[in-house]
């Protein structure tokens, strides 16, 4: 292949540091391109199919896979940036094909004339199967459907005459035979079908390893089996795969995914060739340093040097603080600086997410939180009111406080209680703390009526201050970062975890990940009597600031 010559793409070349300039220009074969947080991966897949198709490199013989729609998109955007000067494209027909690896298997499986219009949604149909089950039972058994069909790859037929099949089994041949009799697929169909129909039909194979001649896959650390076996599978004998990840960033396995899978890719991929991306970009030294030395406590994962770019500006504070989380989180939010930056909030989970949110309210803050529902806004909070004026006491404060014990009680009876779920008791109890301040529970709902109204008004998705859970901010970034640091690790993602050490691991790389989110400052909240785990891995007793005190890098 020949070296670069079109101006556009010297350019952009000279413009890569040396290890992404190596990583872009990476001769045929299978690589791996181990990219940490903020070093620049996209910048560097963009580099490499202009540097391919420069090269020669027909452009209706690339393939990029991307882990989600919004990244897809995104590389569809840059990628024609990079290439209509090339008088080539990523968005038009015969150009570089961009897909997610469920839309890969859809087009696959459509071009073979498999119905793929009847698309399931999963928990609908075991709705529908089981009305009664709680959500969170309804998401185990979401995983365990997957584990069964893209890790296992069992059989639904060959479980139904297995005798001594477990409930979650044969509640699995159950939910195979309603989209059998349906004639639909659901999600994991998509990708785990068209693997089926390659493996099975060397002329489509040929035709659409003809289309993928050349492959990079982003986000490698987050493939499933089955999806690695895809990519695996349309790389060929050639093995012209270009795999770019980060092993310090896999978060997913709840989507089945596992760090083991890409620290042994080299065993799949005789002659791999790894190229390191060294250096963070994004965050502040301090930033930089202290989420290296947490992450570097785990066991599984690739030896490597991480470093902070020599740019980076910034800070990191620690900000122990032993008050009531709305004050603790007021005065946190409150010490960001007034420049229309961009500034996130980031939790282990939503429910965490609630007092960052009601505060936003308090100050005026308009916010961005799709995934999230705070109490306020369930419907069931208009029937409580009215239930709590019928047990005939004159005192809201009073009023409440009876009717959760009369919640409580009834949930404790309930033994089908999602025990995850917004229960009705902590409707009362959220409800408790808004009546200490008002004299009727008409002032009640009145306040209630106010705040929906406020909440409306402020929740934006436009809004420069982003609420979300760590899980959600991958590929994301922001100027200044508040962690509310109390929730790493998950306690019950690592108690009811089959393999608490592996799991205690995917909890480190989770705050990470959130920790490296930040551009110009981090903030870790944390109540200094009982500082995370984590916190004591990245810092010193002193540095956490036991006694009150406060610490800035």
């Amino acid at each position: 292949m020949s070296r670069a010559t079109h101006p556009t793409v010297t350019d952009r070349l000279s413009r890569l540091a040396p290890d992404q300039r190596a990583a872009a220009t990476a001769p045929p074969g299978p690589v791996l391109v181990v990219a940490p947080a903020g070093s620049g991966k996209t910048t560097t897949l963009v580099a490499r199919v202009a540097w391919l198709v420069d090269g020669g490199v027909d452009p209706g013989s690339v393939a990029l896979v991307a882990f989600n729609k919004r990244a897809a998109e995104e590389l569809v955007e840059r990628l024609d940036a990079a290439l209509v000067p090339l008088g080539a494209s990523a968005s038009g027909d015969g150009g570089v094909r961009v897909r997610t690896f469920h839309a890969l298997g859809r087009e696959v499986l459509a071009e073979a004339g498999v119905n793929v219009a009847a698309l399931a949604d999963r928990d609908a149909v075991v709705r529908a199967l089981w009305p009664e089950m709680p959500a969170a039972d309804r998401g185990r058994l979401d995983l365990a459907f997957s584990r069964l069909k893209l890790d296992l790859r069992v059989s639904p037929d060959d479980v139904a005459a297995d005798g001594a099949a477990g409930p979650v089994a044969r509640a699995w041949v159950a939910y195979e035979r309603a989209l059998r009799e349906d004639g639909a697929l659901d999600f994991d169909d998509l990708v785990l079908r068209a693997l089926r129909l390659l493996e099975g039909d060397a002329a489509v194979l040929a035709r659409w390893r003809a289309r993928c001649a050349t492959l990079l896959v982003d986000e490698a650390q987050d493939l499933d089996r089955t999806q690695l076996d895809l990519a695996l599978l349309l790389a060929g004998g050639e093995r012209n795969i270009t795999l770019v990840g980060d092993d310090d960033q896999t978060v997913y396995g709840w989507r089945l995914a596992d760090v083991r899978r890409v620290l042994r890719l080299a065993a799949a991929l005789p002659g791999l060739r790894r190229v390191d991306l060294e250096t963070n970009y994004r965050c502040p030294p301090p930033v930089v340093a202290r989420a290296v030395r947490l992450v570097e406590h785990n066991r599984e994962r690739f030896a490597k040097r991480i470093l902070a770019g020599p740019r980076n500006a910034g800070r990191l504070v620690l900000a122990p603080d032993a008050a009531d989380d709305i004050v603790r989180v007021t005065r946190a939010m409150g010490g960001w600086p007034d420049d229309g930056s961009t500034r996130a909030v980031l939790a282990r989970t939503n429910r965490e997410l609630i007092v960052p949110a009601v505060v936003a309210v308090g100050r005026g803050w308009p916010f961005r939180a799709p995934d999230l529902r705070l109490p306020v806004e369930d419907p069931r909070l208009d029937a409580l009111i009215d239930r709590a004026r019928a047990t005939g006491a004159a005192r809201p404060l009073v009023a409440l406080a009876r009717l959760r014990a009369a919640c409580r009680a009834a949930e404790a009876a309930d033994t089908h209680r999602d025990p995850d779920a917004t229960s009705e008791g902590d409707l009362a109890t959220a409800l408790l703390g808004w009546a200490a301040a008002l004299p009727s529970l008409a002032a009640l709902r009145d306040a209630v009526a106010a705040f929906r109204a406020r909440l409306a008004e402020l929740r934006r998705d436009d809004a420069p201050l982003t609420l979300a859970t760590a899980h959600g901010t991958k590929g994301l970034e922001w100027d200044h970062v508040l962690v509310l640091a109390d929730g790493f690790p998950g306690r019950r993602s690592v108690s009811d975890a089959a393999e608490p050490e592996r799991a205690l691991e995917e909890e480190r790389r989770l705050a990470y990940v959130a920790w490296t989110r930040a551009r110009r400052s981090l903030t870790l909240l944390f109540d200094p009597a009982a500082p995370s785990p984590f916190l004591r891995e990245a810092f010193s007793a002193e540095e956490l600031g036991i006694g009150g005190r406060r610490h800035a890098a």
